[in-house]
């Protein structure tokens, strides 16, 4: 499969058309980036390493971080994780409280703002340093130092971020969060700061492509917890237009307010792609188009 050339075919294809969407202004920090960004990055089991445009450029990765604080998680706890959220897709918004009081404060998925928020206080439980350890694991995964929380966004989404204070404290009242709910917000606004380049998101996921293994063969997770991940990242990733991406790109992946989306083919690829208008359910716009163009021209997904 020649996917230089397919990249470059659907980059010069997408580039121009009309850019749709908005930025995610309730963030504020979010709102001043530049909306023309646009880039890509491939990175195979085949030792194709491939980008395009802005591909080099950090940007916020948002709720695509929620996918690797999981990935601690499972690693450290195991299938007890399970025991404190579900694997179902929400059908509700991504900060729905509607859905925590039905289901007594079990959060239906860890992709949703009220599952990462567990997630975050279970790291909090199990590790001595989360936030070190967090981004030491995810340095370790993407074998680059250069990787950080970001001050700013993290100090921008804590000024807005009235709705996950009510979701922490609506779950800490039915006995689902363990540690003080400002320190678990905290830890999660950090979280979803983290800022990469689409080159670093698509090298760090790599090992989702690769049975759970690094390119350097260390063994993340194992081959059992890679697919379960995928497979959340398949029916939960996209809020709630997660059918929306199933149906018309055909992989695995999860997508971030800051415009990311990181999508996975098994036993092939992971590929990053980044342009910061968000259409109506929250996902980048021309990412969207970007992949479902990949997958037809490719014609390779997972189905």
């Amino acid at each position: 499969m020649n996917y230089k050339e397919i990249l470059e075919n659907i980059y010069q294809k997408i580039a121009p058309i009309e850019n749709i969407g908005k930025l995610a202004t309730y963030i504020p920090e979010l709102a001043t980036i530049d909306s023309e960004k646009f880039g890509v990055h491939i990175s195979t089991v085949s030792n194709t390493n491939f980008g395009l445009g802005n591909f080099q450029e950090k940007f916020s990765i948002q709720s695509i971080a929620k996918v690797l604080s999981l990935c601690l998680a499972y690693k450290h706890l195991g299938e007890s994780i399970w025991d404190r959220l579900g694997v179902e897709p929400s059908g509700n918004s991504f900060n729905s409280l509607i859905q925590l009081e039905t289901d007594n404060g079990i959060p239906r998925n860890p992709f949703i703002n009220a599952g990462a928020i567990v997630i975050a206080d279970i790291l909090i439980s199990s590790l001595v340093n989360p936030k070190e350890d967090l981004l030491n694991f995810i340095k370790s995964l993407s074998k680059n130092k250069d990787i950080n929380y970001s001050a700013k966004i993290a100090a921008s989404e804590k000024s807005v971020g009235y709705r996950n204070v009510a979701l922490c404290n609506f779950i800490k009242s039915y006995g689902n969060i363990y540690n003080d709910p400002e320190v678990v917000l905290d830890f999660y606004f950090d979280l979803c700061s983290l800022e990469l380049t689409c080159e670093q998101l698509s090298e760090l996921f790599f090992f989702l492509a690769n049975n759970g293994k690094t390119r350097q063969e260390e063994q993340i997770l194992t081959k059992s917890q890679s697919k379960r991940i995928n497979a959340l990242m398949q029916t939960c990733g996209f809020y709630d237009e997660s059918g929306e991406f199933a149906f018309k790109v055909g992989l695995a992946g999860k997508s971030g307010v800051g415009g990311g989306i990181i999508a996975i083919h098994p036993n092939q690829y992971a590929i990053a792609v980044w342009s910061p208008k968000l259409n109506k359910k929250g996902n980048s716009y021309r990412g969207m188009r970007f992949l479902e163009e990949f997958t037809t021209l490719s014609e390779e997904s997972i189905f």
